[in-house]
Order: structure tokens, then C-alpha cells, then sequence
């Protein structure tokens, strides 16, 4: 990453913040990583890759399983298929890129829905899917769209989305360490469990990179040059790297206009910060506009354009913490607040 480091004090508490919540949540290692105007103005790791003895520290090496965290690429992958033409539109019909599957299930479902989490749908026991909602008359945060839009994007492009962002983000940027990863190395960081002693270290089953399967490892600063790419509109060290219409694409709100105030506003996979709602991860201080993807294993990427800031949060605990009562919402959004304290 390209960028001068010139460390502040003005992030100490957030970087004591992450790690405090990490010990609680039963987390081995973490990583926090911000970039306020063009500068990194905290970089700290913490931790072990695992509990186990022995395990090796976390470094700037160290890759992350960003989990759910994988759809911002999906979204910014989906966002190229229409800008190249491959894709129509946000209101094209599922159907007409897969129509195997049943009409009267799918019927008016749109690839706006796939993206905003409005589609409706839900798989049983068996994945037999079934649908929960009329498509884009509420919201739900399920996994079938992710497998839906990934094979449309491949059916579309020809590519899939790893193919897509190693031609227009990872080989010009230069990125080794983000990766659909399907082999164990040093590098890769588990994933604490129940158990301190039960770990996971999810690798796909081939080298597709559809974005379908959990696999995708990023480390910090990869991640933090990922939100960075979207802060700057796709124009990095004095080159745009990806049109800008596909940022504005990927980072506005997207969702539609839905009737119940409590439901988070979503761009394409990203949530945005536009009005409060009560089931939006975004701390309510945090400026409107301003947009943040997490896993469930603990990543979370904040970009905040109207402070010009980037911040990553790499955590490896499977769920994110919940605290005593449960509420995990109320400590995604502590975190986004955490950081506006620092900032302002």
C-alpha cells in the first residue's frame, strides 16, 4: 500500500476498544488499521492466530477470514457487469439470467433485491427454497442471494468475481494478500469457535473464487486499500483504477423504498448510512454517507468520506460479541461511534 504511515495518538482508544472486545469475545488475535486523508494514522496487531501453544503472532502479513465481508467484492464485481454492459441493470429480472428456476417463486425479483437483501427468499432444511416476503416489500439478511448473483455474474461475464477483481483491482494494485484461499499457509488465521480450543480454518474446494464459498483471507492492510479504493472513487495513487461510476454504484443506497422506518438502507451489499434505523449495524453518530461491511468473524470496514476515513477492525472470533444481553447491533454500532470519538 502506497500510503505514508504517520502514526497518532487519536485512535489509542479505539485500538484498545477492538482488542477489549475481542478478549471478551473469546478471540485469539486482531488487527485494526485506519486511513484518515491519504495518511495511516494507526496500525496496530495483537494477539495470536489461535490460542493454541506456539501459534504464531499476528503480523501485517497475517489474513483474516472476512466472512460476510466477501460481498463487498461481490458488489463491486456485480457493479462492473453493468458498467460493462454485461449486466443490464439493478432492475433486471432474476429469471431472465436464471431461469431454472421456478417462475412463480422468482416472479418479479429483481437483481436490486439480490444485492439490498429485499429479495424475500429463504432455503429450508433441505434447500428447498421458499419464499418468505413479496421481493422488495421488506427485508431479511439470508444467504441465497449470494449464490444467486454469483452465478449470474459468472453466467453474464463469462468470469468469476475473483477473475473480475484480480483484471481490475488486485493485479493493479498489486494485492498478494487478499485470496479465495484453498490451501493452509503460516498466513492464514483461524477462526476461534465455541471453545478456545476449537478453531476452523475455512478453505474452498477448488480455486473458482465465486464468492459462493467462506474462503476469502485479507489482511489488514489489503482491506483497509479495498475500503480505500472505494473512498477515493476507484482513483488510487494518482491512477483510476476503476471508474468511479462503479463506487457511486456499489456505495449508494440501493435498497427500495421500504415502508417499515426499523430496516437498514443498503448499497450493493454495503450498508449505508442514511437515515437511523433500529436494525442498521451503523453507530448513530456516525455521518450520512458513510458506509461499512462486516463477517460474522469479526471484520469490519468503515468508510466515512465525509472525515476522508477508512477503518478496518480484523477480529477471529466466530460471532460477533453480543455481551450479556445478546444485542450484537448495539456493539457493531459502540464500534462506529468509538471510532467518531476519536475523530472528532
Amino acid at each position: 500500500m502506497q500510503l505514508e504511515t504517520k502514526q497518532n495518538g487519536r485512535f489509542e482508544k479505539l485500538a484498545a476498544y477492538v482488542e477489549q472486545i475481542n478478549h471478551l469475545n473469546g478471540g485469539s488475535g486482531s488487527a485494526l488499521l485506519v486511513i484518515q486523508r491519504d495518511e495511516i494514522v494507526m496500525e496496530r496487531y495483537a494477539g495470536f492466530h489461535s490460542h493454541a501453544a506456539g501459534a504464531r503472532k499476528v503480523t501485517a502479513s497475517s489474513q483474516f477470514n472476512v466472512a460476510s465481508a466477501r460481498k463487498s467484492y461481490i458488489g463491486l464485481a456485480a457493479a462492473w457487469a453493468i458498467y460493462a454492459g454485461k449486466l443490464g441493470g439493478l432492475d433486471d429480472l432474476v429469471l431472465d439470467y436464471l431461469p431454472e428456476y421456478d417462475d412463480d417463486l422468482l416472479q418479479g425479483t429483481t437483481i436490486r433485491h439480490l444485492v439490498t437483501h429485499t429479495h424475500g427468499l429463504h432455503a429450508d432444511a433441505d434447500g428447498k427454497l421458499y419464499r418468505e416476503f413479496a421481493p422488495g416489500s421488506s427485508w431479511a439478511y439470508r444467504g441465497v442471494n449470494v449464490v444467486m448473483m454469483t452465478e449470474i455474474i459468472r453466467r453474464a461475464t463469462g468470469k468469476t468475481v475473483a477473475e473480475i477483481l484480480q483484471d481490475t483491482v488486485f493485479g493493479p494494485l498489486g494485492f498478494t494478500e487478499t485470496g479465495w484461499r484453498t490451501e493452509a499457509t503460516e498466513q492464514l488465521v483461524s477462526v476461534i469457535l465455541d471453545r478456545p480450543e476449537e478453531t476452523e480454518l475455512v478453505l474452498g474446494t477448488d480455486g473458482s473464487g465465486d464468492g459462493m464459498q467462506r474462503n476469502l483471507f485479507v489482511s489488514a492492510r489489503e482491506f483497509a486499500m479495498w475500503g480505500y479504493l472505494h473512498l477515493t472513487r476507484g482513483r488510487v495513487n494518482g491512477r483510476q483504477v476503476v471508474p468511479a461510476e462503479l463506487v457511486r454504484l456499489a456505495t449508494e443506497v440501493q435498497s427500495p423504498e421500504l415502508s417499515d422506518p426499523d430496516l437498514p438502507s443498503i448499497g450493493c451489499f454495503w450498508y449505508v448510512q442514511d437515515r437511523q434505523a433500529l436494525r442498521s449495524e451503523i453507530g448513530s453518530t456516525v455521518p450520512k454517507g458513510s458506509y461499512q461491511i462486516l463477517g460474522v468473524t469479526g471484520p469490519a470496514l468503515l468508510v466515512v468520506p465525509e472525515e476522508e476515513l477508512v477503518v478496518v477492525r480484523m477480529c477471529n472470533k466466530r460471532y460477533n460479541y453480543s455481551g450479556p444481553d445478546g444485542d450484537y447491533l448495539h456493539y457493531l454500532r459502540e464500534f462506529g461511534d468509538c471510532v467518531m470519538r476519536c475523530v472528532r
